[in-house]
Order: structure tokens, then sequence, then C-alpha cells
């Protein structure tokens, strides 16, 4: 009977423990603060892809340039507006207003997109 109780203790306080764990763990994300939301913007082939991209207030936009040539990021309204970005480089802006703002690049002005803040 002794061995019947040192078994049931061995396994019954691991089991405890890791219940114990779980339902921290579970509180712990259950009110962690959601992180800011990103999106992102290739340009590539004389376009921006997604053309139209809806990210949520506070979220972070990246255009990366996938193409041969130099292209800029440009809010028409004047809100943001990139240097010339080579082959691999960023330009990141946060929006911190509801919206809709419409951008295009200025070396290429055909080249056209749009980003629906929510």
């Amino acid at each position: 009977m002794a061995k019947k109780n040192a078994w049931l203790s061995g396994v019954t306080a691991p089991l405890m423990v890791g219940m114990v764990l779980l339902a921290v763990a579970f509180h712990i994300t259950a009110n962690a603060q959601p992180s800011a939301a990103a999106g992102e913007v290739i340009i590539d082939n004389f376009s921006f892809g997604p053309q139209t991209i809806t990210v949520p207030v506070g979220a972070t936009v990246t255009w990366i340039n996938r193409d041969d040539i130099p292209h800029t990021v440009v809010s028409t309204e004047g809100v943001f507006n990139s240097k010339v970005r080579d082959t691999d480089e960023k330009f990141s802006y946060t929006f911190s207003k509801a919206g809709t703002y419409a951008y295009y690049c200025s070396v290429h002005p055909k080249m056209t997109g749009k980003v629906v803040v929510q």
C-alpha cells in the first residue's frame, strides 16, 4: 500500500504543478496587451503590392523595394515622404489616425497605392 501511495504522490504532484503553470500561463496570455499591428507592401515590377492595404490605428506599414530600380513612397497629402529607396531598402511609417492615405512613387507617378487605417 505504501508503494501505491508513493506512486500516486509521484504522479499527482507533477500533474498539479503542471496544471497550475498552465493556468498562470493562460492568465498572463489572456491579459497581455496586443502588440502593434504591422503591414508590409512590396515594391516590384513598377507596382505596390498590395495596392491597397488595411491596418488598424497604430500600425506600422513597411514598404520594401524589391525592384531593380529606385522608388519613393510619397503621401498625396504630405503625411509621409520617403527618400529614394534602392533595391532591398525599406521605408516605414506608423499611422496614428484613422483614414485613407493615398500615395505614389515620385520617380514613377503612375505607381500608386493606398493605406486604409481603421
